[in-house]
């Protein structure tokens, strides 16, 4: 468990065991962001989470999933937007206007599955409240009602399941701006204002305790928090839907956003949260581009290239996490070209190279440890370990030297991920090595024998 972990209220406590192996194993999960923000799909491309000044960052939100919020705040550019693009008009006009006419969920999740995911989360009911089922209590403001009038979570978790893939649910517990008609959130030195109340406890309870009977997820994927009155023992407790949940799937898990309940692994976000990736079951999500939800005024310049994704994808599995990355549908049902090329490259690259990430653990650092290439003199490296195999991904072509290799790593045993063997020299804890170009752009991958 995380040292720095909250202790767990005293009824959730029960709730605590080992981190499943399918789950450590998978390394790589989709996200996918799909909503009525994916009509107007639009925000402003300012950068990443975690690095950009809060102050700032709400009333012009890269996170086009945010537009609900964004448009109310006074003299945003979004509401300025929207003013300019749709009169006005009130949010919930998008909903009729979303019609997924091109989405093909077999063909999508073909997509998934090439990359090398072994699970994939699509959003049940994000902050706007619009729910992607027919989710009681909802008075027909979900997705079987009105606009693509079709289940399209049943409609994912077929395919899912189809595809041999686990199949997890994103469900906002701690937001939802429809319910709770609060003000929006600009951060002006407030809290998030977030819906507490036994109400909204029982109507979140409800859609969640439906989500596990209709789908039985393997993951469950909860947003900023829960509402307080549903954190007691008590016949809407966030503890009874635990239980469910793990009686429908006892190797089933449970992310860290339910607020001070239980997780089996925790969560950051792109740049913000980065304190829990250590030690224990840990995930970072983050879209291809700065927002989730599809948003149309992001460009290459904003997205993860191939290469980069796989870089990403890399480096938070040497250190023991798990990436889920996101892809924002359009509103017809497609990917969007960019976010296709990177999830292509990153499925291209996995395999010819997966065979050292998936399944792989951490590599002890007394044996051979990363580096972060802006030094000049070394390429960016990073290390996992297969079995009795330690694996190098190097991210440089041609005479390349890398330190800090213990002799543990047998600098003669090394070949390419094809299994064809490569000279190796060392002096000391150096070992240099010659390197082809890759057949696919991102680091190259060296395999090397460990001593007994």
């Amino acid at each position: 468990m995380f040292t720095d972990d909250p202790v767990r209220p005293e009824n959730y406590q029960r709730f605590e065991r080992d981190l499943p192996s399918w789950f450590s194993d998978a390394k790589l999960g989709i996200f996918v962001h799909w909503g009525p923000y994916s009509v107007p799909a639009w925000a402003e491309p300012i950068g990443e989470l975690g690095t950009i000044e809060k102050q700032y960052w709400f009333a012009h939100n890269p996170y086009a999933e945010w537009y609900y919020n964004t448009i109310r705040i006074e003299d945003s550019p979004a509401a300025q937007h929207q003013r300019d693009a749709y009169g006005g008009a009130p949010y919930d006009d998008f909903i009729d206007a979303w019609h997924p006419d091109e989405f093909d969920p077999d063909a999508f999740i073909a997509l998934v599955k090439s990359t090398g995911a072994g699970y994939f989360v699509p959003t049940t009911k994000h902050h706007d409240g619009v729910t992607l089922w027919d989710a009681p209590g909802t008075d027909g403001r979900n997705t079987v009602a009105r606009g693509p009038k079709r289940d399209l979570i049943g409609a994912f978790e077929k395919a899912t399941r189809d595809a041999g893939l686990r199949f997890g649910v994103y469900y906002s517990g701690g937001l939802d701006w429809h319910f709770s008609q609060l003000p929006p959130i600009t951060d002006d030195g407030q809290e998030f204002g977030r819906p507490v109340d036994a109400a909204y406890a029982e109507y979140a309870y409800k859609h969640v305790e439906d989500l596990i009977e209709r789908y039985s997820p393997d993951v469950l994927w909860g947003d900023i928090e829960w509402p307080d009155a549903g954190k007691p023992s008590g016949p809407f407790s966030m503890e009874n839907l635990f239980e469910k949940f793990y009686a429908a799937t006892p190797d089933g898990v449970a992310n860290d956003r339910w607020g001070t309940t239980h997780w089996d692994f925790r969560t950051s976000e792109y740049q913000q949260g980065l304190s829990v990736e250590g030690e224990g079951g840990w995930e970072n999500c983050r879209g291809i581009g700065y927002s989730f939800g599809h948003n149309t005024l992001e460009d290459e310049t904003h997205l993860l290239s191939g290469p980069d994704a796989v870089k990403t994808f890399v480096d938070i599995v040497s250190r023991g996490g798990n990436l889920l990355l996101n892809v924002g549908l359009t509103a017809s049902g497609i990917v969007p070209e960019l976010q296709r090329r990177t999830l292509e490259h990153l499925a291209a690259w996995n395999a010819v190279n997966g065979e050292a990430v998936f399944g792989s653990s951490t590599l002890d650092a007394a044996i051979a440890g990363p580096s972060a290439g802006d030094q000049g003199a070394e390429p960016w490296v990073r290390w996992t370990r297969s079995g009795d195999v330690a694996n190098a991904f190097v991210d440089a072509t041609g005479a390349v030297s890398l330190s800090g290799v213990s002799s543990a790593v047998d600098a003669a045993s090394a070949r390419l991920a094809d299994g064809t063997p490569i000279a190796v020299t060392r002096d000391g804890d150096t070992i240099t090595v010659s390197l082809p170009e890759p057949a696919v752009a991102g680091p190259t991958l060296i395999r090397f024998a460990l001593a007994a």
